[in-house]
């Protein structure tokens, strides 16, 4: 994980915690350093404090299909498109924790998959503007040919669907806008670049 700007870049003034549950909301008085010089007023925002998260998405290269979870969202009920949304599958990153153990966990109980191989696609800020999270994006390799099913911690009140997809299909569906979440978006983007050569290592390499 990579560090952040240098403090002598800005200043924190204040920091007052408005809520803390499942996630956090911190009131934020700070000021920065200027393009053309100096500092800036004292900026107030509140900002959600969700904690980094981290995703893959699983790719089976002889089949070229990849798989996909679905979900309900509780955030997205009012979004066009409705609340059940298809994801990359994904979990929080824990104290203690790299962003690739989480995602081999998150494999395996979100779809039942192992991931066999894995390639790291990027590091991601989902909503700067108000939100700390930073998401780690990976592709990993899996065998797709006997996934599907109802995953999920019952008890956490999860209910994940695995959704299987040839490839061509799944960056169709990006287009029309059947896969409308960020994780899942970018990471097909990635792999409709990089398909090729992926399979060719995968398939072919040492």
């Amino acid at each position: 994980m990579t560090a952040g700007p240098p403090k002598s870049e800005y200043k924190i003034v204040e920091k007052q915690t408005c809520y803390n549950g499942f996630f956090s909301l911190n009131l934020y008085r700070v000021r920065h350093r200027l393009y053309s010089g100096g500092w800036s007023e004292i900026i107030e925002r509140e900002v959600f404090e969700r904690g980094h998260a981290t995703g893959v998405l699983l790719y089976d290269p002889s089949l070229d299909r990849v798989v996909l979870v679905e979900q309900f969202r509780v955030a997205a009920i009012g979004a066009t498109g409705g609340a059940w949304v298809i994801e990359v599958a994904a979990g929080i990153i824990d104290a203690g924790e790299t962003p690739e153990v989480v995602v081999r966990r998150e494999a395996v109980e979100e779809s039942g998959l192992t991931v066999t191989e894995l390639v790291p696609i990027g590091e991601f800020l989902m909503t700067p503007g108000g939100c700390t999270e930073t998401f780690w994006l990976y592709c990993g390799r899996v065998d797709a040919s006997q996934a599907g099913g109802i995953f999920g911690h019952t008890d956490e009140g999860e209910d994940i669907r695995v959704v299987v997809m040839d490839t061509a299909d799944a960056l169709e569906a990006v287009v029309d806008g059947r896969i409308r979440v960020a994780n899942a978006v970018l990471a097909l983007q990635w792999l409709g670049l990089n398909r090729v050569q992926l399979r060719k290592d995968w398939l072919y390499g040492d």
